[in-house]
């Protein structure tokens, strides 16, 4: 009886969802819902952007998928990367925080069907056009700020520096690239990250300012326009931050890091260097003056807004890092930051592919970015999974070096080697050194069953690289490049970026890279995108 019982629920059951499969369009033009499109607004809550939309007039599945538009220089390239894709019940989403303009596709589906397909892009707000940072903090008067408040806005794409105006008045008009002429009271550019600790004591009988701020490029030439003027409240008697503010505002958090880790702020005002520890637990005490006994690293920088780590991070678990301000005697000025923490996933059946190299592979660009700004990363743009093991400063001489301690511990099946920019540039090294150290890296992986995959290089531009560093290149670059792309081409398994990223003078193309070595999102973009046309070369 109790198995007869059993088929004939299941019997009901099953014909009930044929039944109403066969009749969910039926269903859904009840409500009038097929074929319409969501759309969407956005709101700020604090530092999160949130997106809602209408929600359908019974339960689903909406499924968001971020995107960013490719370079449209590949034929057959697809028009967008996806960056991520998330499903949720609500109608409401904290948009992934990015540092590039996105864009969002929502599709949503009942029990048994697609209700909705996602054709519409919805555009993220906080890149506008014409391009304009968008502030993220706000002091109104219900929220007044200290006479030293941090001025935090959205991250302007391939912005080298900033220009921030601080007003007694709202400006004449709003917008464009001239400074205010009546009521300007002080500007400075010297801002390379995207936010700023304003020093407005000398202003502390005002009630209330106004502060906008603009992108420049590397020759200080606008990008854009000035953002809307902020009116910022003031109240002289809260007391001054004393402590760097951890940025981790437009930042990837969804991508994986790269293993050897970079530690960015905002910096504290005046302070002349800083002190980064590492820890693998939370600090005893936040926002204490003493070091912690047990950090697992350290280091004093004078870099105002970034530190790298010397040494990869590839174990599985969770670290802490915070940061303090040092004056010039190495005396710590306030407090130490919030502590941020990040995990390094672990990876015990091996990684698909790995990602070995130099800067240009660790990531960072247009001169002000550091490898933790994920959208200057060719990995964050491939359609695979992709550990990046490389390390920035690089020769190939030091790449081979480490090949052991950061390759193998992974297992990977396949390696995307891509190092020797810097050994083109140092008139000491040889291309025959080069080539040497890339054939012995492909040695070791053939030797531990990797397979690698060469990644030829792509030319630099010395004028360039000289204005951004200070730095000389070596006159015979082009042809010990000739050379090495040489040998890479006659190795089993290689994919060709250098003819992508050559000017009419044979450098490397500006709209690539500013700084004349690194490319930017775009030409990290372009990377990644010729490496996905080339898929067919790794290993399964």
């Amino acid at each position: 009886m109790k198995n007869f019982l059993t088929f004939c629920v299941t019997f009901l059951l099953m014909a009930f969802i044929a039944v109403f499969s066969m009749f969910a369009a039926e269903i859904t033009d009840v409500f009038q819902i097929q074929g319409k499109e969501i759309s969407a607004t956005f709101t700020q809550e604090g530092d999160d952007l949130i997106m809602n939309w209408l929600p359908l007039p019974y339960p689903a599945i909406y499924t968001v998928e971020t995107l960013t538009a490719a370079t449209g220089i590949l034929r057959n390239s697809p028009q967008y990367h996806i960056l991520t894709t998330s499903e949720t019940t609500s109608a409401k989403y904290k948009v992934p925080r990015a540092a590039i303009p996105t864009y969002y596709r929502i599709s949503a589906r009942g029990f048994f069907q697609e209700i909705f397909s996602a054709d519409k892009i919805i555009s993220n707000p906080n890149f506008p056009t014409p391009t304009k940072p968008v502030a993220i903090y706000k002091y109104p008067a219900d929220n007044r700020a200290s006479l030293m408040p941090f001025l935090i806005w959205h991250t302007v794409p391939n912005a080298v520096c900033y220009e921030i105006e601080i007003l007694s008045s709202p400006p004449e008009v709003e917008g464009g690239t001239a400074l205010s002429k009546f009521y300007s009271l002080e500007s400075t550019r010297k801002i390379y990250t995207n936010g700023y600790q304003a020093d407005l004591r000398p202003y502390k009988n005002y009630d209330s300012l106004y502060w906008r701020v603009r992108a420049l490029d590397l020759h200080l030439n606008p990008i854009g326009e000035f953002c809307k003027a902020e009116r910022i409240y003031l109240d002289m008697t809260k007391p001054l931050p004393n402590a760097p503010l951890i940025n981790n505002f437009d930042f990837m958090d969804y991508k994986p890091l790269p293993i050897y880790p970079v530690y960015n702020w905002i910096p504290l005002h005046e302070a002349y260097q800083y002190e980064v520890e590492l820890l693998t637990h939370p600090p005893a005490v936040e926002n204490d003056i003493l070091p912690s006994q047990d950090s697992a690293w350290h280091k004093t920088t004078q870099d105002q807004s970034s530190c790298y780590d010397e040494y990869p991070r590839p174990y599985a678990g969770a670290y802490y890092w915070r940061v303090r301000a040092l004056n010039e005697f190495g005396e710590p000025i306030g407090t130490w930051s919030n502590s941020e923490k990040f995990i390094m996933p672990d990876y015990p059946g091996g990684v698909y592919a790995a990602i070995l190299g130099d800067s240009i592979s660790h990531g960072g660009g247009a001169v002000s970015y550091s490898p933790r700004a994920l959208e200057y990363s060719y990995a964050t743009y491939l359609d695979f999974p992709a550990i990046n093991i490389s390390r920035s400063g690089d020769t190939s001489g030091t790449t081979l070096e480490r090949f052991s301690r950061d390759v193998l511990p992974l297992r990977p099946k396949n390696l995307i080697i891509l190092t020797g920019t810097n050994s083109l540039r140092d008139e000491t090294i040889t291309p025959e050194k080069i080539i040497a150290d890339l054939a012995e890296i492909g040695k070791l992986c053939n030797l531990n069953h990797i397979r690698p995959i060469y990644l030829t290089l792509m030319p630099i531009n010395p004028a360039n690289i000289d204005y951004a560093f200070h730095t000389p290149t070596d006159p015979a670059w082009h042809d010990k490049l000739n050379q090495v792309n040489s040998f890479i081409k006659q190795q089993e398994f290689f994919i060709d970026l250098e003819p992508y990223f050559y000017d009419s003078f044979g450098h490397m193309d500006v709209k690539f890279s500013v700084d004349g070595i690194h490319p930017d999102i775009r030409g990290k973009m372009l990377m990644a995108e010729i490496i996905n046309q080339n898929k067919n070369k790794f290993s399964n």
